[in-house]
């Protein structure tokens, strides 16, 4: 997953000391972003947060400018928070057996699964409706599309592009049919135990293509 795009945040202080302001807002989006994954956003005013949260109105436009932006800020926040951790994960499993290089895409399908884990079909709808979030959803999706085609093509190189490029798309499809909540709908797998036969589909095939040397 690629870092979330949108609205560009209210300036924050740089530098190596993080003052108390930038402290208490990151502390601050945090809580939205708990609060959003839960209930969705769009049905919420100001007020409605600020009443939620125990927080001055004040208090939240040092987050942005206006309600809207508070939206796209937040969702920004949430990916970028999402991808770190993720990549952190696929990092520690490099370190700890680089030559599984089919077990990483489905160690990547794990930490997406735990990361949306706690967000509500609501939260993924609320940012399908909203056109700023849209653009950050899809963003993300297109990179967790490109990140599976990498990881495939790195487990088996022969892979051609247009086949890797299929199985990142099917994934990015049926990674959103989850969110939506979909496929649970349709199949009765709860969020994870969808993730992980979508991990397995993917490993499957690209363990039996690694042993006939060809995909």
């Amino acid at each position: 997953m690629a870092q979330a795009l949108g609205t560009p945040l209210r300036n924050v202080p740089t530098g190596q000391r993080r003052d108390r302001a930038s402290v208490r807002r990151d502390e601050l989006i945090e809580e939205l972003i708990d609060l959003f994954i839960r209930e969705g956003f769009l049905g919420f005013s100001i007020e409605d947060v600020a009443r939620e949260l125990k927080r001055s109105k004040s208090t939240l436009y040092s987050v942005a400018d206006s309600k809207e932006q508070i939206f796209v800020a937040v969702a920004r926040a949430f990916f970028r928070r999402a991808t770190a951790r993720i990549e952190e994960r696929l990092n520690a499993v490099d370190q700890h057996g680089a030559d599984q290089r089919q077990g990483r895409i489905g160690s990547y399908l794990k930490a997406i699964s735990d990361e949306f884990a706690s967000a509500s079909p609501q939260y993924f709808a609320d940012l399908d409706a909203f056109a700023p979030t849209r653009d950050i959803y899809r963003a993300n999706m297109d990179a967790a599309s490109q990140r599976v085609q990498a990881l495939v093509l790195q487990a088996v190189p022969h892979t051609s592009h247009a086949d890797a490029t299929f199985l990142g798309t099917v994934a990015a499809q049926i990674m959103e049919a989850v969110h939506r909540g979909d496929i649970e709908q349709a199949t009765g797998l709860e969020h994870p135990a969808a993730y992980r036969a979508l991990g397995n589909l993917i490993e499957a095939g690209v363990t039996a293509s690694a042993r006939e040397g060809k995909l």
